[in-house]
């Protein structure tokens, strides 16, 4: 079990979404509350937006409570979002794609630079 202090970014599964904040299990003793003002720095028009029922996320712990077992999360500023799904795919030419662009991308963003100097 990891250990809750604060300060610490955990894993936590979505239990909860209101239109205040979303709700996470962090383990089997404590849970806690994403504040909407602790989602991102930009206007959160709609909650459901930053999570899904169920989806497993990263979030920082900024207060605990051990009497009640809650705490005060955050997701501010973190990539908070867990794609357990997610693979890489290498395909059949490997990197020789990118190896092939690379020099045009260096190329481009030289030029770009060297015009904003001006």
């Amino acid at each position: 079990m990891e250990d809750l202090t604060v300060g610490s970014v955990v894993k936590g599964v979505v239990t909860g979404i209101e239109s205040y904040g979303i709700f996470v299990k962090l383990n089997e003793k404590y849970s806690g509350l994403i504040h909407i003002s602790e989602i991102t720095e930009k206007y959160v028009k709609n909650i459901n937006n930053y999570a899904k029922l169920k989806e497993t996320i990263y979030v920082e712990i900024k207060a605990i409570d051990d009497k009640n077992r809650r705490c005060i999360l955050s997701v501010k500023g973190l990539n908070y979002r867990i794609d357990e799904n997610r693979k890489i795919k290498e395909s059949v030419r490997g990197f020789t794609p990118l190896k092939q662009h690379l020099p045009i991308w260096i190329d481009e963003k030289y030029k770009e630079i060297m015009n904003n100097k001006d």
